[in-house]
């Protein structure tokens, strides 16, 4: 039965693909026409999984009044018996059928992006949203919007891979569902297309701007429609009294920085604890955490579920400043032992709540103390929701546009500004990981700097490094070491003997420091009394990615390189800044072939595409000599001019592209190589046998 769906599914993306080239429609209105399907599948999605929500909290939790309500007037064993109930049914269905559905559901959507091209399974989305649900409605202490991101995601990877469209193009159209996603939680369009891009494709240069803009617009419109334009709270009139306030909102933002650090650690203190060193079978441990959120809602019944009311009453200035201020504490166990645990939800909400209590309990302080000068202390509560997001997610522009489009007021954006990126500096200071990227991080997945560590790993020292180098020998006197320092390059230089061993380093640094006592030194410092003799060197066989980590050990901006791992005969110096032009130089090269392999993969007409005389992309059947190696091993780069941009891999039912495959991809029989380069050199590849 599934074999013949997948037949008719291929046969149905082929045909649908066909009409679209039969109608010559470009690839930009293709693009935003998905990009509308996907906004409003998105909305429709946000208010699905609202209402399922709603439901099974009002199943959980009965009674006539609001959902907070019903809660506190609950029996303390209900509250315990409800959430591990819950933690009993959502447990088995991640398990069973989506892993990638626990959690928070953001950084899973990430690493779709940077290992798979932007490829999610389409039951990401039915289960994310049933287990979402679940673990709200029963009382878990988690949001909606993580939910709502990854389903958007999901649905925007799944209609990408439907219409077939290249890697490049279904990433756009995962970032297209994700800024749907948050702009029909927060009725915030432009919110919704800002997080896409600083968090999800973390490239405020994305080339295809635009149908992220479409979707998330989309989404708002349907989110509007059916649910009005306040969906997420009811925020008061916003009040700024006197410019003397804003030293306050940076006091604020460096406390929030601190909430936040300290809702990263516990969260992942928590999940270490559950995934590494609880010793029982994965699907029983949300149960686990029912139970614990349970015990923990018997005095605070507050921070079960999304907590949008106890958000509001925060708002309106409705709740004892010392009991927000405890409730900040709890939501951050609550939240991480919900999601620890490995209950589904997001953790945006959470942010929000924590960022409000932190603020009331901020403001009624500094209010009571300079009533004449301050604002009341739901003006505080609501600047902080931004101040805890930007802290978390270290996406402050996100955070300042989400506050202000629940405010719609212009008054607030001077103290959001400040609170926002004073606790994102304070948060980064205290660690380097978001609490999206952080979980990358403990699965071996890097990011750096905005930089995807696996193409780092893919540049070699001996593709990059400079045999131009300026060597100081180790009997050079403190004159000769000035002078090579001066007209040198770079900041450091090698120590070496005349064989050219490397015995250490000597930085611009280290001669400043002697630069006062030159005239007495000019004759007795040699090279060899002040160099560093701790140093790192690197080989030609090793990647940029390991060489920039032993400059970061050394702090240094450059180090030697040697002619093996285990030789001391330095050839040459390798230099951040060479590193990170190769890096930008291969960025470019994988756009571009991207993009020019994408008028080859997307359509079977055209063998070749002619794009600069004399060069063209082709289709190409791998020599026998090819089949049975890797890539890297057949350097066909350096030994035919040729690249390959993508192969076609023809072994199941529906041809599998592989856009920029990996160096150790193994050349099978039945692929088809998809090169690109000069006539001629193409034509010497395709007489090979």
């Amino acid at each position: 039965m599934v074999l013949v769906l997948k037949k008719y599914y291929g046969q149905f993306s082929r045909w649908t693909a066909a009409r679209f080239e039969k109608a010559k429609m470009t690839e930009h209105t293709f693009m935003i026409i998905v990009a509308i399907i996907i906004g409003i599948l998105a909305g429709f999605s946000a208010i699905g999984i609202r209402w399922l929500i709603k439901t099974i909290s009002n199943l959980s939790f009965p009674g006539n009044s609001t959902l907070l309500e019903n809660i506190i007037s609950a029996p303390w064993y209900w509250k315990i018996i409800i959430p591990a109930g819950g933690g009993l049914i959502v447990g088995p269905i991640i398990y069973f059928f989506a892993p990638e559905a626990k959690g928070h559901g953001v950084p899973e959507v990430m690493q779709a992006l940077l290992q798979k091209g932007g490829k999610i399974r389409p039951r990401v989305a039915v289960i994310k949203a049933l287990a979402s649900a679940i673990s709200i409605g029963t009382g878990g202490s988690v949001g909606r919007e993580g939910p709502i991101v990854q389903i958007g995601s999901s649905l925007g990877s799944t209609l990408g891979q439907f219409f077939r469209v290249p890697t490049k193009r279904l990433k756009t159209l995962v970032g297209c569902g994700a800024a749907a996603g948050i702009a029909a939680a927060f009725n915030a369009p432009i919110a919704g297309a800002l997080f896409a891009v600083e968090i999800i494709l973390m490239d405020f240069a994305v080339a295809q701007f635009s149908p992220i803009v479409i979707s998330s617009v989309m989404a708002t419109v349907i989110s509007h429609k059916f649910e009005g334009k306040f969906a997420a709270f009811h925020v008061p009139v916003y009040q700024y009294v006197s410019p003397y306030e804003i030293g306050f909102y940076f006091v604020l933002g460096a406390i929030s920085g601190l909430a936040a650090y300290l809702f990263i650690k516990t969260l992942y203190v928590a999940e270490d604890y559950f995934d590494n060193k609880l010793k029982i079978p994965e699907y029983y441990k949300p149960a686990i955490g029912g139970v614990l959120i349970g015990l923990i809602a018997i005095e605070a019944p507050n921070v079960m579920g999304v907590g949008y009311g106890t958000i509001n009453l925060a708002l309106h200035g409705q709740l004892l400043w010392h009991v927000a201020f405890a409730l900040l504490f709890i939501k951050i166990l609550a939240t991480s032992l919900t999601l620890g645990s490995g209950g589904s939800g997001g953790i945006f909400a959470p942010s929000l709540f924590m960022g409000a209590m932190l603020g009331l309990a901020f403001g009624a302080t500094v209010h009571l103390a300079f009533p004449h000068i301050t604002a009341e202390p739901g003006a505080y509560a609501l600047v902080a929701m931004g101040g805890l997001v930007a802290g978390t997610t270290r996406a402050p522009i996100t955070a300042i546009i989400i506050v202000f489009e629940l405010t719609n007021d212009y008054q607030i954006i001077l103290p959001l500004m400040v609170t926002c990126i004073i606790s994102m500096i304070v948060s980064s200071k205290l660690t380097r990981e978001s609490i999206y990227t952080l979980k990358l991080v403990l699965r071996n997945i890097g990011i750096r700097e905005g930089a995807e560590i696996n193409i780092m790993e893919s540049i070699f020292v001996k593709d990059v490094y400079s045999k131009d180098f300026t060597p100081i020998y180790l009997n050079d006197n403190f004159n000769l070491i000035v002078n090579k320092v001066i007209q040198g390059r770079g900041r450091e230089f090698p120590v070496v003997d005349k064989s050219l061993n490397i015995h250490g380093i000597i930085s611009t640094d280290l001669v400043k420091d002697y630069l006062f006592e030159r005239d007495t030194l000019s004759s007795i410092l040699i090279a060899a009394d002040i160099m560093i003799k701790k140093l790192e060197t690197t080989s030609p066989d090793e990647n940029c990615q390991a060489a920039i980590d032993k400059m970061r050990r050394c702090d240094y901006e450059s180090i030697p390189v040697t002619e093996n791992e285990t030789s001391k005969k330095i050839i040459g110096m390798i230099r951040i800044k060479d590193i990170q032009e190769a890096y930008n130089i291969e960025v470019e090269r994988r756009d571009i072939t991207s993009t020019l392999a994408s008028s080859i993969t997307m359509t079977e007409k055209q063998p070749e595409v002619h794009f600069l005389e004399g060069y063209e992309i082709a289709e190409v059947f791998p020599p026998h000599s090819f089949v049975g190696k890797t890539i890297r091993e057949l350097n066909i780069r350096q030994r035919f001019g040729v690249d390959i941009l993508s192969i076609k891999n023809n072994e199941g039912e529906t041809p599998e592209i592989i856009a920029i495959p990996d160096p150790n991809y193994m050349i099978r029989a039945n692929d088809t190589l998809v090169v690109a380069g000069e006539v001629s050199k193409i034509n010497v590849l395709k007489n090979l046998n």
